[in-house]
This record gives structure tokens, sequence and C-alpha cells, in this order.
């Protein structure tokens, strides 16, 4: 906010480049710290962990927070089934994307209104008050920075939210998670420097391991078990995913592990892994 008060009268091209260079590691920090909110890891109880979730949207400018926390514990409790996870692309969104490196880049540019879009495919749609409390709070908070920080301002913000989660070094972390780029193994952890400015986000693999362990101690799970998360494949570079997710014409929407309730626990791009084969697909 501090940064949106002194960007109140830039030119449009220093806003752009703030967002890019500053803004989108603040606001994809406070993210993260939405994502630890949802899981009631912050604060003691689920009404201070919303408020929470609301304050850090906020630095944001657009109110994310409540439909996130619905819909990432969707994610948890069905991961990768396609009616109920809202990180699965849109069948018709892989298929439009397909492997052009130029679509893969447009598609992570405009990931946050792809964001917006994806609960619509999910399985009964919740109805929630807090939908509406975190609507017109943060409606409330975005006038009161234009107010004072003027146009200049609230771009920023807004900018660097939609920055942060987009063509981005911090925007490959949505590819990280989850993309598979070694066969089998479904969830990926990033080990690099930039857990030091997004809360140790990247301890992926720990973090669906342990939904209630906070960011803090997830570190200590890795070094408390390196048996179980050594040998696993592991990220080092952010920038390293988001080139490799352009140009590599093997990595595209539908490089996810996938499950079927219906059928087989697990599909891998189409070949099932029956439960006799779990264990080492794990």
């Amino acid at each position: 906010l501090l940064m949106a008060w002194a960007l109140a009268d830039a030119h449009w091209l220093v806003i752009v480049a703030a967002a890019y260079l500053v803004g989108a590691f603040a606001s994809h920090a406070l993210f993260v710290l939405i994502h630890d909110a949802s899981h009631n890891l912050i604060l003691h109880g689920t009404f201070a962990n919303r408020l929470m979730g609301i304050l850090c949207n906020v630095g944001q400018g657009f109110p994310s927070a409540m439909s996130f926390r619905t819909y990432h514990l969707l994610h948890h409790w069905h991961l990768d089934e396609y009616d109920y996870d809202a990180d699965l692309a849109y069948r018709w969104e892989a298929r439009l994307v397909g492997a052009s490196p130029v679509r893969k880049a447009l598609w992570l540019l405009v990931f946050a209104g792809i964001e917006v879009i994806r609960p619509l495919r999910i399985r009964g749609q919740f109805a929630d008050p807090w939908l509406l409390v975190n609507v017109v709070a943060i409606a409330a908070t975005d006038y009161l920075i234009w107010l004072w920080c003027g146009f200049g301002g609230l771009a920023y913000v807004l900018l660097s939210t939609f920055v942060g989660i987009g063509l981005h070094p911090l925007g490959a972390r949505w590819i990280q998670e989850h993309y598979t780029f070694v066969p089998g193994q479904e969830t990926y952890s990033y080990y690099g420097i930039l857990n030091r400015f997004s809360f140790n986000i990247g301890y992926h693999n720990e973090h669906h391991d342990l939904v209630r362990v906070p960011w803090v101690y997830l570190p200590k799970v890795k070094a408390l078990a390196p048996e179980f998360y050594e040998p696993l494949f592991a990220h080092r570079s952010l920038t390293h995913v988001l080139l490799r997710w352009i140009f590599d014409p093997n990595l595209d929407l539908f490089a996810r592990i996938t499950r079927d309730r219906s059928r087989s626990r697990t599909e891998v791009r189409g070949a099932e892994v029956t439960l006799e084969e779990l264990p080492a697909a794990v």
C-alpha cells in the first residue's frame, strides 16, 4: 500500500515495472498467507483465519480469499478429480492451449482470469455468506486505495496480483506443484530461494502429506523424513520451470495425473494404474 501511494502519479510504464519486480512478490506472499489461513494455520479458529484471509486480500485488491478457501480444501479432499478439483483445467481449455509455446505463455499470462471461471465446473456450487463479506470488504478498501492513491496506486495493487500468479517465475508455481515432470509422480516440491519470499509454499509434497503443519515448520518435515522426500524429483528454479513449461512440447495442460473414483484411483494421461501398482506410482 505504501508503494501504491508512492506510485499515485507515476507513468504507466513505471507502474508496470514496479508491479512485476516488486508488487508481484508482495501479492504472491499474501496469497500464500491466504492459503495457510484456508487451513486455519495462522490464528486460532476458523473465524479469525477467515478474517486474516480477507485482510490479505486488501493488499491484492481482489476478493478471492473465501472462494479460494472453499475450492482449495476441495482440491485436497478430491485431488486431481475432474469434477471436484478446480486446479485441473477444463478439457476444452487444455485442447485450446495445446503444446504451442505462444498459447501456453498467453494462458499463463491470463491465468488470474482462468482461476475465476474454473470453479464453475465443480459439482455442487457453494453459497457462503462469507463470499459476500469478502466482496464488500475489498470493494470498500479498493475505493479507499483509489481515494488516497489514485488510479495509479490502485492499478499497481491490481496489476501486482495479476502478474504474481501469471507470466512470472512466481506464476510458474502453478505448473511446479502438480504437472507431471516425472512419470508416476503426482506432486512436486520446489526448494529454491523464492521460498524465502513466499512462506515456504514450495514445500508442496510436505504440505499435501501433512496439511496441519504451518509454513514455518515445513522445512523441518523434510529434514525429519529425508527417506520420503529426497528420492522424489524436486524443482530448484521456478524460472527454469517457467521456460520449460513454455518451450517443452511434452508439457501441456493434459500433463497431469488424474483420478476417477468410478474406475481406477489413478489415471496417468489415459493409462490406468491399478491399485496394486499404486504404491510404486505414488
